[in-house]
Parts: structure tokens; sequence; C-alpha cells
């Protein structure tokens, strides 16, 4: 079977532990972060199907890889994420915004 896909580090060690082979590459920066922004779109379509805590955990994991290829560290992310909720809030009061009138 042939992908073109973005795979987790261990996914060719998985595959070669039930006796199939795999051939692999190692992209370059520029395609990498093509890729990675290719798997953030798939993984948010899992979740959207499934909704479910795997496939959040998923995307947390491709936002995580997102950041670091784009020179972030996830501290700096994790900063960014709190100064936002700081200053505009959160989601937790599930406010829907209807209109705004001039």
């Amino acid at each position: 079977m042939k992908y073109y896909k973005l795979v987790r580090d261990r996914i060719p060690e998985i595959i070669e532990s039930k006796g199939k082979a795999c051939i692999t590459e190692t992209l370059p920066d520029d395609q990498y972060l093509e890729m990675i922004d290719k798997k953030l779109d798939e993984e948010l379509a899992e979740y959207h199907a499934d909704k479910n805590l795997e496939e959040l955990a998923d995307l947390i994991e491709v936002i995580y890889a997102a950041a670091k290829a784009r020179g972030y560290t996830l501290e700096e992310l994790e900063s960014t994420r709190v100064k936002k909720a700081a200053e505009r809030g959160a989601f937790d009061e599930k406010i829907l915004l209807l209109e705004v009138i001039e």
C-alpha cells in the first residue's frame, strides 16, 4: 500500500515489528513544514469525525511539532496561550457573539 503521509517517529518500527517492510525518507525543513500543516488539517478532520480524547491528543502532538518546526519552544507556545487567555479570555463561558452594533 502506498502512502505519502507524515507519521509519528515510531511508526516505521511498529510496522517492521509486524513483519512488514516500509520505505521512508527524512524530509528537508521546507517540505516538513508543508507536511506538518497538512497533518494539522488531517488531525483536525479526524477530531471532527470522532470527537474523542485520542484525536484531541493527536492534534496537540501535531501542534507541538508545528511550533517546534517553526522555531518556537513549547514554553513560548504555552506562555503565548496564557497571555492571550489573560488578555482576551479563554472559552470557558461559552459566549456566542451574535452581532456588533455601531
